[in-house]
């Protein structure tokens, strides 16, 4: 019964992500020209971010149901103003579209690998998504601080690179020292269920329940006085400590 699911699964679902690229992506890209040539280049940009993430929510959410499911919990503190620093868990592959489940402008730093995707990479750069491996420190630290002045939200996983025993692994800290600098809130975001979704080393889909909980926000005057190392060790002892209460059903 479990072989049979999983195929049915990954028929199903590569059969209408291929179905759904091949209308969306067009339809997106004609978006960009109408929005370039119509609207002031900050409008074009947020509505193309948020393009972006309706496409990664219908990935994540729609495609693969009833088989995969998503499940959300929000603690984070409704009253903080934005706009926030997103620091995730990296479980799988499928991590950067779960993002499409946040409600804000939103771009992310992401691994060398999604901008060689074919077309959706070229989306990537056109929405301001940076990798902190492609260019040097000072031009990352300029951007994000630029991009957060604006009122765009930033995600990462600093870990770099998924985790393959469900452990959390060790932060990289660039996106702490854009923390101190901007003095913005950090909202770890936990990831659990989607390890498998699809597994290291393969492109197959098993069915599951995927688990996002976004924590309460972690203020300015908490970690003020903090250094990159500390910060991003104390956020990386946050998130750690939740995904194992995710992982054991709580």
């Amino acid at each position: 019964m479990r072989i049979l699911k999983i195929a049915l699964l990954n028929i199903i679902f590569y059969t209408l992500f291929i179905t759904f690229t091949s209308i969306a992506i067009p339809f997106l890209g004609s978006l960009v020209v109408i929005f370039v040539l119509l609207f002031p280049k900050r409008l074009a940009l947020r509505r193309l971010r948020r393009a972006i993430s309706w496409y990664g929510a219908v990935i994540i959410r729609i495609l693969p149901f009833p088989f995969v499911r998503l499940r959300v919990k929000d603690y984070s503190n409704n009253d903080v103003a934005g706009p926030y620093l997103f620091v995730c868990n990296h479980r799988a592959a499928s991590d950067p579209f779960l993002l499409g489940v946040l409600p804000y402008e939103c771009i992310q730093v992401a691994n060398i690998w999604t901008f060689r995707l074919p077309v959706l990479g070229f989306v990537a750069k056109l929405a301001g998504y940076l990798s902190v491996r492609e260019i040097p420190f000072e031009d990352f630290f300029k951007k994000t601080c630029g991009l957060l002045a604006e009122g765009v939200c930033i995600a990462t996983f600093p870990e770099g690179t998924r985790s393959r025993d469900k452990s959390v692994g060790q932060f990289h800290g660039a996106i702490f020292r854009v923390a101190l600098e901007t003095k913005r809130p950090i909202v770890p975001i936990c990831i659990t269920g989607n390890e498998s979704i699809p597994p290291v080393g393969s492109s197959i889909l098993r069915p599951g329940l995927i688990k996002i909980h976004l924590l309460p926000a972690i203020i300015w005057e908490e970690y003020r006085d903090f250094s990159p190392f500390k910060l991003k060790n104390y956020v990386r002892d946050i998130i750690a400590k939740e995904v194992v209460l995710m992982d054991e059903g709580k």
